[in-house]
């Protein structure tokens, strides 16, 4: 049976405003997954990150890392210390840079998972092909970004959980889909390639990353708790 979590991600300015939202599942027994990207990153720095793992929340660390191999390299040299649960890089820097992103993880690898981003779940096949001119398919782009990963030794990608059984497929049920672009019918944001938490769980998801439906609901605790239940039933 595979690991199956939902991941909040707490894109928030400040420690404040973080430390405020997370008392909301104070009484919880298992306190859930979260996800620290760039925008509380930036305003608080590494040690939101050292004090939320001291309080026992496991942590994906999503930064996107995307530069020289060499520079990556050095970049999670230095994250690794941070002893997070999870944290990625762009599989468009190549297969050299995933590689080189996994020589700096070191002795962190197995505890920390690294990931890599195939194609953002904001971009549609038809942006993909016009803007970034990639001419082949959503599909086998993701799915060759994903293949690459996989031959760098990376431990699974981000993708759409539209593309989540294709990899499966493709790459073995080992291989980790973290997948944003969860939503409910009716709402309407920025992400173009989506699916409920239900149909994920069918989909063979991992982890779904579920934010503004619970970040921005009345009571964000129960709001989690539906999408918890909906994921995990199936």
């Amino acid at each position: 049976m595979r690991n199956k979590d939902v991941i909040i991600p707490c894109d928030f300015k400040d420690r404040e405003t973080i430390t405020a939202f997370l008392k909301l599942f104070a009484e919880e027994k298992t306190k859930p997954y979260i996800k620290i990207g760039m925008e509380l990153f930036y305003s608080e720095g590494p040690d939101i990150v050292r004090e939320l793992k001291g309080e026992g929340y496991r942590i994906f660390l999503d930064l996107k890392l995307h530069d020289i191999p060499n520079t990556v390299r050095s970049a999670m040299r230095v994250l690794a210390k941070l002893g997070v649960d999870m944290t990625n890089v762009h599989a468009a820097g190549t297969k050299e840079m995933m590689e080189a992103a996994l020589e700096g993880l070191g002795d962190a690898a197995g505890h920390t998972s690294l990931i890599a981003v195939t194609q953002l779940t904001s971009t549609s096949e038809e942006r993909m092909q016009k803007e970034l001119l990639i001419n082949a398919s959503m599909e086998k782009t993701v799915l060759h970004y994903a293949k690459n990963a996989k031959a760098a030794g990376l431990d699974g990608v981000v993708c759409s959980p539209l593309e989540a059984s294709t990899i499966k497929e493709a790459c073995g049920e080992t291989m980790i889909t973290v997948t944003p672009g969860i939503r409910y019918p009716g709402t309407a944001d920025d992400q173009a390639r989506v699916t409920t938490p239900m149909n994920a769980g069918v989909l063979g998801c991992d982890y779904i990353v579920v934010g503004r439906p619970i970040t921005t609901a009345t009571d964000p605790l129960a709001a989690y708790h539906r999408v918890k239940a909906d994921f995990l039933e199936v």
